[in-house]
């Protein structure tokens, strides 16, 4: 069933120059936080597996700074709720840089438990960077919301795909710093993130979620006829808007994070690696502009279909990519990265759809804390599936999940 701006609840009138101002300024940080959230996907498997000696404990990391996003999340959920966009996606961003500092100091120390607890209070900044999606729709029409999350997300790429790319560069800054070649990465993640909460802090003004709030009470009061709430009635879309974001999280991170040490394991190294994670980290933000008008074009349903059937690709692609070849590999982390793409913008905009300015920023916590916890599951689970059975059973048993989206979609087909 195509979703069009009529099957959306009645939102407060948009501001169109503080929507813009809005959106230039979350780009700024989108762009800098990338290049943060980069760092752990792309070095952070091998330096535990570095430091452990072990593939078992590899997709530890994953799981810890997911985690920490899960726990960030609720944090930045409950700033935002009460104080605005603004600080609370501020506060996650200096967590993460934070974070990353530890992971820097872990590295030249050689502690693992330390590596551990930084790596959990790292995810922080994954968290908010998220989360910087909600504030971009916070003020969008109904008819163009997903196009306003699709540009936020798209500013994640320049970061997100420069940031893997410069692995070796940053390597031989901390080699020169005297600290351990992987630690290098976090050294840029930490600049980046600290950076990304100064322009929010400067200068996202007006708060968006706060502005959205008075408009919304405004025409509130200038209605005479008592209106329906905004969101009544709207639980399909919030249930399955939630489950195409968990299962897209928990299939993508399962399978990017152990793509790292399978291609190391096979004689690559962290330059080409870092390619492609810098590809698939470009997949799942380049085509948001495209995604966005999708969702808004042809309904939230459709895309999210089509994120389980890209996803299904993405495992077929992966498992039977020979191991000693980049280009298959490379390949199977777009069509991830696309899937997933897929699925955060047609289930954000489901969420947005369905939750009233009031109560929205707290709801938006808690599904990215079920989100955040699933990807947790993937990054844990990831090793030991590949440990157990390799890097294609993996791949092969991501992808035969996703499926699981299709059924979904239909079961609510006609529910609304």
């Amino acid at each position: 069933m195509t979703t069009t701006a009529h099957d959306s609840p009645t939102d407060a009138p948009p501001d169109c120059a503080a929507q813009r101002r809005v959106l230039t300024v979350l780009v700024a940080s989108q762009i800098l936080s990338g290049a943060g959230l980069a760092a752990g996907i792309t070095v952070g498997a091998l330096l535990a597996q570095d430091m452990l000696g072990s593939t078992d404990l590899a997709g530890l990391p994953s799981a810890l700074f997911t985690a920490g996003s899960a726990l960030a999340a609720v944090g930045v959920g409950r700033v935002s709720h009460s104080r605005g966009r603004r600080p609370g996606l501020a506060a996650g961003y200096l967590t993460g840089a934070v974070g990353s500092a530890g992971v820097v100091a872990a590295a030249a120390a050689g502690s693992a438990v330390l590596l551990f607890v930084a790596l959990f209070v790292y995810g922080a900044g994954t968290a908010a960077n998220l989360r910087a999606r909600y504030a971009g729709a916070d003020l969008a029409a109904p008819a163009h919301r997903a196009r306003a999350v699709s540009t936020v997300l798209v500013a994640t790429t320049l970061g997100g795909v420069v940031g893997p790319t410069l692995a070796g560069p940053t390597g031989v800054l901390a080699d020169t710093l005297g600290m351990p070649t992987l630690a290098g990465p976090f050294l840029l993640a930490g600049a980046a993130y600290g950076l990304a909460a100064l322009v929010l802090l400067v200068w996202l003004l007006p708060d968006p979620l706060l502005l959205s709030r008075r408009l919304e009470a405004e025409r509130h009061t200038a209605t005479t006829a008592t209106a329906p709430a905004p969101g009544a009635g709207r639980g399909p879309d919030l249930v399955l808007g939630t489950l195409t974001m968990i299962l897209t999280q928990l299939v993508m991170v399962a399978v990017m994070t152990m793509t790292p040490v399978h291609m190391h394991d096979h004689g690559h190294g962290t330059t080409a690696s870092g390619l492609v994670i810098g590809i698939h980290v470009g997949a799942m933000y380049l085509p948001s502009p495209l995604t966005g008008w999708l969702v808004d074009r042809y309904g939230r349903r459709t895309v999210a279909a089509a994120s389980g059937l890209t996803l299904l690709a993405a495992g077929l692609t992966a498992a039977a990519a020979p191991a000693h070849s980049v280009a298959p590999l490379a390949l199977a982390l777009a069509l991830l990265g696309l899937g997933w793409n897929f699925g955060l913008v047609s289930g954000t905009v489901m969420i947005t759809d369905a939750l009233p300015p009031a109560t929205r920023a707290k709801a938006q916590g808690m599904v990215d804390v079920s989100i955040a916890v699933a990807g947790a599951a993937g990054g844990l689970a990831s090793g030991v599936v590949v440990s157990v059975g390799g890097f294609p059973i993996l791949a092969l048993a991501s992808g035969l999940l996703a499926l699981a989206l299709l059924p979904a979609v239909a079961a609510t087909a006609n529910s609304r």
